[in-house]
């Protein structure tokens, strides 16, 4: 089975050396956007279909990309119903919204919830004929999406420049994802004023977030050099520049820094790939709808520290590029201090060691699942086994449900 997980590895990492991976046009801040719209090539009094979230219409944090719209003589249909774990029903009102009112391009703007809503829209206008479903795995778009622009409003999941979407199947209690070329944005605009008014705990869940794609990047057999140098820069800015967010949320100079190093993250891991965090992670969100971020942030240490000293030759090769440590210590001492400074970044963005909301009788199911996400589409450096999952798994579950399952 080992075999054939790494002859598929291969082959992925075949796809990305001999096919590449495409690269939305970066725009950046107010006058980024405006060109990115221009790009756009909309007939005036086009409608467009700015797809956001509840919260983010409440907060005015839409009203600036709004207007900016409309002074580019376009029409704004707003949709605003993504949850947080975004699930097939909200693609689909997404849909009949785009439809019924004819747009011609999709503006998303929100956090990766909303991004990766924006993509399954645009994906189900370009294939009718397939259900949300359908589009589960590889390559089942294989069509250019409507006109569209990604503006995230968080600096973590990296989806506007991303292969891939999640979408979340309440009712069969899974996650899953597509993964398509045509799934990257057209057009990212970083714009730091959307982010300023996000409060610490969701700053530092997204940022861990970032620093996870990252990491797993880095960790991935098929890291290669642009994904390695896009990987260590997110991870330099990510610890240069979240402790200062963290203090002080109105600094936009930090919190683009944020942005780039999430977008750069983004990029890392489109072309290698995640790991174990992820996988387990999206179990948590699909059964209870724990916050995506957090479940990172909370899975991330128990994760490392599972992989041990297998790893600590790409955990020194982080912790000297971001001058955590030492150039003269032995490779275990730089690992350590990396995994020691990732400890105390989590302490003090205030970050939970456990989830209290995992029932014991779920744990064999979420095992399972995670095990089934990853194998064999996580390029991972060594493979989980079921009892591995578990004692993972057992590190972030409160005591308490722990001897229910004794």
């Amino acid at each position: 089975m080992r075999l054939f997980y790494r002859t598929y590895h291969f082959i992925l990492k075949c796809i990305v050396i001999f096919i590449g991976i495409p690269n939305p046009k970066l725009h950046r801040g107010r006058s980024g956007l405006v060109n990115a719209i221009a790009s756009l090539q909309l007939a005036p009094d086009s409608n467009v279909l700015l797809v956001t979230d509840r919260q983010l219409e409440k907060l005015g944090i839409t009203s600036p990309v709004k207007r900016l719209l409309e002074d580019a003589q376009l029409n704004v249909v707003v949709y605003n119903n993504v949850e947080p774990n975004p699930t097939i029903e909200n693609v689909e009102s997404g849909v009949s919204c785009y439809l019924d009112n004819q747009c011609q391009a999709i503006v998303s703007v929100g956090g990766g919830s909303v991004l990766d809503c924006g993509k399954f829209i645009g994906s189900r206008i370009v294939k009718p004929n397939k259900s949300t479903a359908q589009l589960k795995g590889l390559f089942k778009v294989l069509k250019r999406l409507p006109p569209n622009i990604a503006i995230p409003t968080t600096a973590g999941t990296g989806s506007e420049t991303t292969v891939a979407a999640v979408i979340n199947d309440p009712e069969n209690k899974q996650k899953y994802a597509a993964t398509d070329f045509m799934l990257v944005p057209q057009h990212a605009v970083l714009m730091p004023e959307l982010t300023t008014t996000l409060p610490p705990h969701i700053t530092a869940t997204t940022a861990i977030d970032a620093l996870t794609h990252a990491i797993e990047a880095l960790l991935s057999i098929n890291c290669m050099t642009f994904a390695r140098q896009k990987a260590l820069d997110a991870c330099v800015l990510i610890f240069e520049h979240l402790p200062e967010v963290l203090k002080n949320g109105q600094n936009k100079e930090a919190r683009e820094s944020l942005l780039l190093a999430s977008h750069y993250a983004g990029q890392a891991f489109t072309r290698t790939s995640v790991g174990y965090v992820h996988a387990i992670s999206h179990q948590l969100s699909a059964t209870y709808g724990t916050p995506h971020g957090l479940a990172n942030a909370v899975l991330l240490m128990p994760v490392l520290r599972w992989y041990g000293k297998r790893i600590h030759k790409t955990l020194a090769q982080i912790a000297r590029a971001c001058q955590l440590t030492s150039m003269d210590y032995p490779l275990e001492k730089q690992a350590e201090d990396l995994l020691t400074h990732i400890e105390r970044l989590l302490e003090q963005a205030n970050i939970q060691s456990q989830l209290p909301e995992i029932r014991a009788q779920d744990i064999k199911h979420l095992i399972q699942a995670a095990l089934n996400e990853a194998h064999p589409d996580y390029p991972v450096p060594v493979f989980m086994s079921e009892l591995d999952c578990r004692a993972v798994l057992n590190t972030v579950i409160p005591i308490e449900v722990l001897e229910q399952t004794v």
